[in-house]
């Protein structure tokens, strides 16, 4: 562990305790962290390459009047940006714009020729993007040939060729030396709205710092998207969830009232679990307009309706993937399993494939390949490695042909295959698996500190309050509970899929959902139990509680 300097033993041991866990061990750099602030950590957009070029473009087609396009990518980053950017143009009365946001199943991620050839026979000149872009060098030809200038502003890593666009807004591109490289796509749209207002907010008649009224859109993104959360991301994340906690955004405000939660008390885990989902399910259920018109609702009828229907979505969404779980792991059960798994079926959606293959990978701890085939009958999928092997990378290796397209990172990718291969699949994955093998890497329980369950109290609480908000490169700190006496061990909800804890001596309670863990626990075990503390504040209570992320019986 770090050494602490001296000028951190002013702080209670558990905050030491937790900062030295995330590598803090100065003053300045605690200030920092547990303290974010909005003037010193979020940056001068300016000084991310290519900004002023992209600021002056736009400036120079709202003031010919030029029709432009906010192009996004359909899932929870694209579509916050899209909206971000809408109340933007909105806000200085530009109305000669509109935004396009392509079809996950018949159009797929990214800028296509169909879309731009649409988008160029009604007059528009001038092309924003908005997290896609940066790997479409094909598109981005085709948008010049047209007479479309193309802005990509997108934090994706780019490829060894750039498309030649007008220009790039991208931290991650070389020679950019912006602090932070690793904003989500909804964030570098919102520093490029920031951009503008600097230049011409105050012509324009906008308040100063009304672009913070946008950072519940950027914020939710950047929680969303799993982007680290430390640096600029991190006082993103704190303030947007401090703008969502107050935004008077009609659809925002009828979706939370429809899932019953309580505007004041969201926390990132009811982004992740509660509102990402229903906005993501748009796109792998229907049309990822939807959940963009959700967003910008100017009225309550229109944000009623839009809730309505992503809430329908996401319910049709659990279904769907809960059967083609199921019918996978039936199949799965009668063959012999290889170092690679894939398997599909003509009938799911590829747009839900990814979250079969995510629970698959946990079940059976390999590398999953998961198919389903579009509207248009091409066969699309979904892939997810079980630590010991980069799929991309295995993806590449297979002789040409095999794939019609690949993309993704190490963990996760996205292909599309012939009918000719789909059924060989298998066999030619395998054969080129232990080339590209690697050494899965352990990944060891962390735990912050042991404490026993009388610290599991409002004192203790505070401290963890100020190391959120939560998430991708600061988790939730896991506490060590040795050697505690169950009172009472108990299944709720639906087809009891949870479980509930209780423990002797103790008002606290520990949960787990959706918990597939075979071990039976009953009144007098004794284990050792890792967890993380939470506020339950579920129908009005506001109680701590504990979520368990291990639990082992002692002999």
């Amino acid at each position: 562990m770090p050494i602490m300097s001296s000028d951190l033993l002013t702080y209670p041991d558990l905050v030491q305790t937790l900062l030295k866990k995330r590598g803090i061990t100065t003053a300045e750099k605690a200030e920092q962290f547990l303290n974010p602030n909005f003037e010193r950590d979020v940056r001068d957009p300016s000084g991310i390459l290519n900004m002023e070029k992209a600021v002056e473009r736009i400036l120079c087609a709202i003031d010919a009047g030029e029709h432009i396009v906010i192009y996004a990518d359909y899932d929870c980053d694209g579509i916050p940006g899209a909206t971000l950017f809408n109340d933007f143009l909105r806000k200085i009365n530009y109305e000669n714009f509109e935004v396009y946001i392509p079809h996950r199943n018949t159009e797929g991620y990214g800028l296509n020729n169909k879309a731009l050839d649409l988008l160029a026979s009604r007059g528009v000149t001038l092309v924003i993007t908005i997290d896609c872009g940066i790997a479409d060098v094909e598109e981005a030809a085709h948008a010049l040939a047209l007479g479309i200038d193309l802005i990509v502003t997108d934090h994706h890593l780019p490829q060894d060729v750039l498309p030649k666009a007008f220009t790039i807004v991208n931290s991650k591109q070389a020679g950019d030396t912006y602090h932070d490289n690793m904003l989500c796509g909804a964030a570098v749209a919102w520093k490029l709205v920031s951009a503008l207002l600097a230049k011409r907010g105050e012509v324009w008649g906008v308040p100063i710092g009304w672009e913070k009224w946008l950072l519940d859109m950027a914020g939710l993104s950047t929680i969303a998207d799993m982007v680290p959360l430390q640096n600029e991301n991190r006082a993103l994340a704190k303030y947007g969830l401090t703008v969502l906690r107050k935004s008077r955004r009609p659809g925002l405000l009828a979706l939370l009232a429809k899932m019953d939660m309580v505007q004041g008390n969201i926390v990132e885990d009811d982004i992740g679990f509660m509102i990402g989902p229903r906005i993501n399910a748009a796109s792998r259920m229907g049309e990822p307009m939807d959940a963009f018109r959700l967003l910008s609702a100017e009225t309550r009828e229109e944000a009623e309706e839009y809730a309505d229907r992503l809430i329908h979505l996401n319910d049709a969404r659990k279904g769907m993937v809960a059967g083609m779980v199921k019918e996978a792991r039936k199949h799965l059960e009668m063959r012999e399993l290889r170092e690679v798994i894939v398997i599909g079926n003509p009938l799911w959606k590829p747009g839900l494939v990814g979250l079969v293959a995510s629970n698959l990978v946990e079940a059976y701890s390999r590398s999953v390949f998961v198919w389903g085939r579009t509207e248009d009958g091409v066969i699309k999928g979904s892939c997810r490695s079980d630590g010991t092997v980069n799929v991309v990378e295995l993806m590449t290796s297979v002789r040409e042909g095999v794939f019609e397209g690949v993309g993704g990172h190490e963990e996760a990718g996205g292909f599309s295959v012939s009918s000719d291969f789909i059924h060989t699949l298998e066999d030619e994955l395998v054969r080129v698996y232990q080339n590209v093998r690697k050494e899965k890497e352990e990944t060891q329980l962390s735990i912050d500190a042991s404490v026993t369950l009388r610290e599991v109290n409002w004192s203790t609480w505070k401290v963890i309050e100020q190391f959120a908000p939560f998430g991708m490169g600061n988790p939730k700190p896991t506490f060590l509970f040795e050697g505690v006496r169950i009172d009472n061990a108990r299944r709720f909800g639906k087809e009891d899929a949870h479980l509930e804890l209780s423990f002797e001596g103790s008002p606290v309670k520990a949960i787990s959902f959706f918990d597939e863990r075979g071990d039976t626990f009953v009144s007098g075990n004794i284990v050792d139990l890792a967890a993380t503390m939470e506020l339950n504040t579920f129908r009005g209570k506001r109680e701590l509680r504990l979520r368990i992320v291990n639990v082992t019986k002692k002999a």
